[in-house]
């Protein structure tokens, strides 16, 4: 029982940084209709930003763990924010009326850039990255069947989750960016700035790719410069999942694929974890494109 219980975790756990990632996938896609393949790479520069700037903290000064990752933290969401929105202007912004395709292959490019980008100015072999989030008293190590990373890692999720949606469901912007999903030509008629409206979401769903990627850089250990590109692909099967383009759907696609890779892993074997997710894509592929919340739409010709 005890065994279920820490896969169940582990599978919770996992399943919050693939929603935290797949948040951004489908937040863009409902938007502009645009799979932005580089926004892996995003909640990796994330991770590094985290890992410099609380590095240099832990060694040159004396602050508190939680203080230190609260700046590691905020510096992430800002340079991953201006990563993101930089990216859509000059990748995606003269793309908006080509056809996705276009857009698709301007959005690997983008993601092999930063992948390059981060592996010269880095290295390619992993870093280690110690963790600054302090042990909770209430927990003890190896007694506890959840740790204070995993712990830390459940909450931020959930605060996250319920600030989206106060956001999307209860605020001007959020309806602003519910017309532009629906409508882009009458909500320009109607006043809404639409390109700010698709940089707010880039920008938001940046933001928590990079809290994602900060969380994961904390929980494992080690970084480099290729973590983003896998967890970006099993973010995006989990959007595909659960309806590409709904959010309740990127939360509950999110955390099957992350139940899936645990409990797979630990009862059949952990050399076929990362082969799940593709089997959970095609089998959704085949028998239903939309999702499992997504609807399938209507197009006229």
């Amino acid at each position: 029982m005890k065994f279920f219980l820490q896969l169940f975790l582990a599978g919770l756990t996992k399943g919050s940084i693939y929603a935290l990632i797949a948040l951004g996938y489908t937040m863009v896609y409902g938007i502009i209709k645009l799979i932005n393949f580089a926004h892996g790479e995003i909640y990796m520069i994330g991770a590094f930003t985290a890992l410099i700037i609380g590095g240099v903290l832990q060694i040159t000064t004396a602050l508190p763990p939680l203080l230190i990752l609260g700046i590691a933290l905020a510096s992430a969401v800002f340079f991953s924010v201006g990563y993101g929105v930089t990216m859509e202007k000059i990748a995606y912004k003269p793309l908006r009326n080509a056809p996705r395709l276009t857009a698709l292959i301007s959005a690997i490019g983008m993601s092999l850039i930063l992948q390059n980008y981060v592996r010269l100015a880095q290295t390619s072999d992993f870093l280690p990255f110690r963790s600054m989030i302090p042990n909770f008293s209430f927990l003890t190590p190896g007694k506890s069947l959840v740790n204070t990373t995993q712990l830390v890692i459940l909450v931020s999720t959930l605060i996250v989750m319920i600030f989206l949606t106060i956001l999307i469901k209860f605020t001007r912007t959020g309806k602003a960016m519910r017309a532009t999903s629906q409508d882009k030509v009458m909500s320009r008629l109607s006043g809404i700035n639409v390109d700010k409206v698709i940089t707010f979401t880039f920008a938001i769903g940046s933001a928590t790719a990079a809290i994602g990627g900060v969380l994961i850089a904390n929980h494992m250990g080690q970084i480099n410069f290729y973590i983003g590109f896998l967890a970006g692909i099993k973010a995006f099967v989990a959007a595909v999942l659960g309806g590409i383009g709904s959010i309740p759907g990127a939360v509950l696609g999110s955390f099957i694929l992350g139940m899936t890779e645990s409990f797979g892993a630990g009862y059949i074997s952990s050399a076929y974890e990362d082969a799940f997710a593709f089997v959970i894509l095609i089998l959704i592929l085949v028998f239903k494109p939309s999702g499992l919340i997504g609807r399938n739409q209507i197009e006229k010709v």
